[in-house]
């Protein structure tokens, strides 16, 4: 028989529960008072209305990029940090569209100080706003203290540009260096067995040895010199620069720094890299007179694009809806928040799209270096389910849509890319990490016995089965075989054909679509033309559509937007947050390699990711 506790005992455990309720009530009722308050105060307020006159301020923050991760209620109480901020490209294109019809608009000033990533595939899908801007006659000034490579491929699009006199720009061109783990792990005691498939199995280098190979150099020398060639080829005739000329300019650059008297800003000025040096002071006073309006301290009345377009608003035209979807990220299992590829969520935002009576066609915009084989064939099968209903369905590629991601873009009516999209990476891998080794170096050991010979052959602590190891290759030949077959169905290309132009392979956009990997070269916008077309519609409004948010999440949303703070809230602050943006770009590549580390989630171990996709 049980004995009841005692009543002294039921007393202080009751009151002890009461206590927590009270205190989990009372911080969940601070916490919503505290955001009411602040939405009430900013909501409450009058809105402050656009001057009569004035100029644009493009000053995007941080990284640009299709899809904003979520807000985090933290994040609403730490100092706006670049280390942290993204900027939507949409919107500086919907912004600058709008401006430009805009009478009160009479300038676009781009600042690119906080701007930390922007990319060679996002600048040639805002280059023609700019340059629908600038055909309204209005000038565009770009303004810096010192110009990084990807600012300056933001700069390099305006009619001037004005570097402070002890700046600089700094150009190096492009190069794809990663981290390799073979030394690392062993020094850990860690095994990684990995399984491969194909010829050319280079595809999970970084994780079996301690530098590219030969044959992975070559391929990655063809795209990366694709990619600068497009990148010169971008800026050379905005600034009237003879072809060739950047590269001179870099490669020469310690003579050509010395015949300026080591003075890089009056080094870019002589190059005809900038238009004229001015303290901030003369910028202001310059700005000012271009705009035509200042304020009480001389300095040009100029608008932040994102309070501009939330005053504004962007037009998105009547009719049948196009519904453009965003997958950013790695591809994994199950829910995931943006920032991430979830195949559950994903897959859910595609039906429910597809569903709407007004949606006449679905574009999927991705950037992905892929991921998860499971959860890539989830979305995958989704996106063939939207086709089967009868929803045409166009993939854009942003800059990145490999391996798993081009996986699911087999599914499309039609693939699109961007220039300088990199795309395919056709390949399958396993990867398993086994830490006996590590363990027995602590004088841990694991020992015991199964009931089959298969039994506990997957725990980590244990040296890896010679079965779970054929099992795991075969699994990877299997899918392989499978992913030949669905490019070869989708593009019309004999197996031998697609074999020959896979096995891991990167490729740039013009060279894909020369191997028939892709339909057509453009932007998002064309894209979207694209599945009008198909859908047979000529009046058609575009619709971004954003995965669901709790009502908590959009009351922030809706309180950071009102703010406009907009990008600056879209994150944690980390220890990066107080360094200059170039310090951060160089800090790139490691959060490059720890997300690359940690997006290794397939339940069977099996991945379609393309871990040298970066530069």
């Amino acid at each position: 028989m049980t004995r009841r506790p005692s009543f002294l005992k039921r007393l202080l455990r009751g009151t002890w529960r009461g206590i927590t309720f009270l205190r989990l009530a009372l911080s969940n009722l601070l916490f919503l008072v505290a955001i009411g308050l602040l939405y009430l105060l900013f909501s409450g307020t009058s809105p402050e209305p656009l001057p009569k006159k004035a100029a644009l301020l493009l000053d995007p923050a941080g990284t640009v990029v299709d899809e904003k991760t979520r807000i985090e209620p933290l994040s609403l109480l730490s100092e706006p940090s670049p280390a942290t901020a993204e900027t939507r490209l949409q919107d500086m294109i919907d912004a600058v569209d709008a401006a430009a019809t805009d009478e009160r608009i009479t300038a676009l000033v781009m600042d690119t100080e906080n701007l930390v990533q922007f990319g060679l595939s996002r600048a040639q899908e805002m280059a023609p706003a700019l340059a629908r801007f600038r055909a309204s006659g209005k000038p565009v000034i770009a303004v810096g203290d010192y110009f990084t490579q990807d600012q300056y491929l933001l700069a390099a699009e305006a009619d001037e540009i004005l570097l402070h006199p002890y700046g600089g720009v700094a150009l190096q061109g492009f190069a794809s260096y990663q981290n390799y783990f073979q030394e690392a792990f062993e020094k850990l005691a860690v095994d990684i067995h990995v399984f491969r498939a194909g010829e050319f199995k280079s595809i999970a280098e970084p994780l079996m040895r301690n530098d590219m190979s030969e044959g992975e150099k070559q391929i990655t020398r063809a795209w990366l010199e694709d990619l600068w060639a497009q990148y010169t080829g971008h800026i050379e005739p905005r600034r009237g620069l003879d072809a060739g000329a950047l590269q001179r300019q870099i490669n020469a650059y310690p003579q050509r720094l010395a015949g300026a008297g080591g003075d890089p800003a009056r080094l870019a000025l002589s190059e005809g890299l900038v238009d004229q040096l001015m303290s901030r002071r003369e910028m202001d006073s310059y700005l000012a007179s271009r705009v035509g309006a200042s304020n009480d301290a001389g300095e040009a009345t100029m608008i932040p694009f994102q309070r501009y377009l939330a005053k504004r608003g962007a037009s998105t035209g009547n009719g049948r809806r196009i519904a453009v979807v965003t997958a950013q990220g790695n591809i994994l299992p199950g829910e995931q928040e943006p920032g991430a590829i979830g195949a559950e969520s994903l897959s859910s935002q595609l039906i429910e799209a597809s569903e709407a009576p007004d949606v006449a066609a679905i574009v999927l915009r991705m950037n992905s270096g892929g991921g998860s084989v499971f959860a890539s064939e989830v979305i995958r099968a989704a996106l063939a389910e939207v086709r089967a209903r009868g929803t045409p369905v166009v993939v854009s590629m942003g800059p990145v849509a490999a391996s798993g991601a081009y996986f699911i873009a087999t599914a499309a009516d039609q693939i699109w890319a961007t220039p300088a999209t990199l795309t395919g990476s056709i390949g399958v891998f396993a990867a398993f990490p086994t830490i006996d080794r590590l363990l027995s170096r602590a004088g841990i050991h694991t020992d015991g016995v199964g009931t089959t010979e298969a039994a506990g052959s997957l725990r980590i602590d244990r040296p890896l089965n010679p079965m779970a190891a054929e099992a795991l290759q075969q699994s990877v030949e299997q899918i392989y075989q499978k992913f030949l077959s669905l490019v070869s169905e989708s593009r019309g290309m004999s197996i031998a054909e697609v074999d020959a132009v896979a096995q891991g392979r990167v490729w740039s956009a013009t060279a894909a679509r020369e191997v028939g990997l892709v339909d057509e070269i453009g932007s998002l916008e064309d894209a979207v033309s694209a599945a009008a077309a198909l859908a047979g519609v000529s009046t058609y409004r575009v619709d971004h559509i954003r995965a669901q948010m709790s009502p908590r999440q959009q009351l922030l949303q809706q309180l950071s937007e009102r703010v406009g703070l907009g990008g600056i809230l879209s994150g944690l602050p980390d220890a990066t947050a107080a360094l200059p943006v170039a310090v951060r770009q160089a800090l790139v590549p490691l959060r490059v390699a720890r997300d690359a580390m940690s997006g290794l989630a397939d339940p069977r171990h099996l991945y379609m990711q393309c871990l040298g996709c970066s530069f």
